[in-house]
This record gives structure tokens, C-alpha cells and sequence, in this order.
């Protein structure tokens, strides 16, 4: 049954039969048998067929809300019998906003310090496909905002506040200055993180609440990116403290605070709420509620 509901859950995330067996390792002619297997069991038509997979019914609608979570209780009981073997060790899947993954390093390094068997997987997402990952079982944990936007059943745990500042070449315009505003920011020519970036939709909101608009010369989903196109002189950017720093310290690049208003917004790990939440997860929030407290007591 567990097996049959994995690849349910497969399809439901593919909405293709020939994606989901090759994502769970089978044949389609496989992934079909079982999926009918299962809808016999239960008694209901779990997807709407036609020549290609049309969605599932409503039935299999809430059937997917009952495999998520079978799933998951018998995932974390595999692991947690694991961890009782052979002690802490396994995979850890982490999707993070682009502006987070700088600070990546500080919540990865000491924790596989401590369980040096653990490994990682970090992928760059943005905050929608956090949340959505998370529900379909597709990652562990995510770092993103939490605030805002809804975050549904997760717990999480705050770890930093973004602070917003321009990042200008030196000897470009306002590149003198100690501070400057978001209305004066949003005359710039400016390279921003794409419009489906939960922190593009922040920047548009306080330009617009300065008087301007966000009308930039180039989107990226890619913080590199757009630093590499402010290293040219003819752009500039609005970016994190934290994800400017990350970059280093660099005499032909300012990186000046953005007041009125002098905005920021909480960032944090975000797990899907289970308890017992799986070994791998439970000392992953462990790591980041200790990564918090130091940044208090700081």
C-alpha cells in the first residue's frame, strides 16, 4: 500500500504518467497497474483518464491529502528506526529563497559537524515552490519568509531579518552617500530578481509606498547575476545586507542602507509540522534554533 501511495503522490506532483515513473524508478505500464490497484482498494476513481492523465477526481483529492500524510508518518518511522541502528545519518533536502542561500553555510557546516554522516541537497526556489515542495514531500525543510504570505501547517523557526540596501558601483549615482531612500533608489537603473521572487514583490511594495515604481533593465532569479551586472557601472541593485557581504567587501562596490522606511523582513526554516517530526529534521530545527540564539546573544 505505502509503495502504490508513493507513486500516487508521484503523479499527482508530475500530472504525467510517463514524469512520475521515471521520478519513482519504474515502468509507466508499472505506475499505471498500481494506481488502478489502489483505486480498487479503495473503491473510488482516484484520477480522471483520456488519452493522457486529466487531473485527479475529488475523491483523489483527498485521498492525496491522506497519502501525503501515510507517507510521511512511515518515512519518518524508517528513518527514526535507522537512527536508532546506526545513530544520526541520511539526506537532508533544503529549497531556499535566493536571497537565503548565502547564509546557507552557517546552518549546513555546524550541523554536519555534529552528524558528520548527514548529507545535503540545497536547491533555489522561490517562496511559493518552498511551501509547495514541503506539501508534496519533495524536500525536508525550507528557508524563507515568514511573513506576508500564508505558510499553512509548518512549524518554523526564525532566523535573521533582510535588511534592504543599494548596491551601486563606486562613482555611480548616490554612490557618495551614507543612506539613501526608496524613492531615490527607484530612479535608478536597476537589476532585480524575477517578479515571482517574494522579495521582488517587497521591493515593488515599498517603492510604490515611496512614490515610484520597480521598472528594472534586467530581472534574474540569480543573485550572482545580478551582482555581476553591478560590477559593470551601468546597473545597480537592491539586495539584502547579508547577501551583498556574502559576496566580499569590495573597494569599486558600495553597498549603502535604504531608509524611509528603513524596511526589514523575517526569514526562517520552515518544516512541514508532524510529530514526531523524522530524526534528520528534528536536529536540523534543533541547529537552527541554536543558530538563532546566538545571533541574539550577539
Amino acid at each position: 500500500m505505502i509503495d502504490k501511495l508513493e507513486f500516487f503522490i508521484a503523479l499527482a506532483n508530475e500530472k504525467h504518467f510517463g514524469r512520475a515513473a521515471e521520478e519513482c524508478g519504474v515502468t509507466q505500464p508499472t505506475l499505471s497497474a498500481a494506481i488502478r490497484q489502489l483505486e480498487e482498494q479503495l473503491g473510488v476513481m482516484l484520477v480522471s483518464r483520456g488519452s493522457r492523465f486529466q487531473g485527479l477526481t475529488p475523491e483523489g483529492q483527498r485521498v492525496l491529502e491522506w497519502a501525503r500524510r501515510i507517507v510521511g508518518d512511515a518515512r519518518t518511522m524508517r528513518e527514526e528506526m535507522r537512527a536508532a541502528r546506526k545513530g544520526l545519518a541520511g539526506h537532508i533536502r533544503i529549497a531556499a529563497i535566493p536571497t537565503a542561500l548565502a547564509m546557507l553555510q552557517r546552518l549546513t557546516t555546524p550541523f554536519q559537524e555534529r552528524h558528520p554522516d548527514v548529507t545535503f541537497s540545497i536547491m533555489s526556489r522561490n517562496s511559493l515552490q518552498v511551501l509547495s515542495m514541503l506539501e508534496n514531500l519533495e524536500i525536508d525543510a525550507g528557508i524563507t519568509y515568514l511573513e506576508d504570505e500564508p505558510l499553512g501547517r509548518v512549524t518554523s523557526v526564525p532566523l535573521y531579518e533582510e535588511r534592504y540596501h543599494l548596491v551601486t558601483a563606486s562613482g555611480s549615482p548616490l554612490s557618495e552617500r551614507k543612506s539613501v531612500t526608496w524613492k531615490e533608489v527607484g530612479s535608478l537603473r536597476l537589476c532585480l530578481l524575477t517578479a515571482d521572487m517574494q522579495n521582488r514583490r517587497i521591493i515593488n511594495r515599498h517603492l510604490a509606498d515611496a512614490g515610484s515604481a520597480a521598472n528594472p533593465t534586467l530581472e534574474s532569479n540569480s543573485m550572482i547575476l545580478l551582482f555581476s551586472h553591478v560590477l559593470t557601472g551601468r546597473w545597480a541593485s537592491i539586495m539584502p545586507k547579508n547577501v551583498a557581504e556574502s559576496f566580499g567587501f569590495r573597494a569599486d562596490i558600495q553597498v549603502i542602507p535604504i531608509t524611509e522606511p528603513a524596511a526589514h523582513h523575517l526569514v526562517g526554516l520552515v518544516a512541514t509540522h508532524r510529530e514526531p517530526f523524522t530524526p534528520l529534521v528534528s536536529a536540523l530545527l534543533h541547529e537552527a534554533r541554536l543558530l538563532a540564539e546566538a545571533d541574539i546573544e550577539r
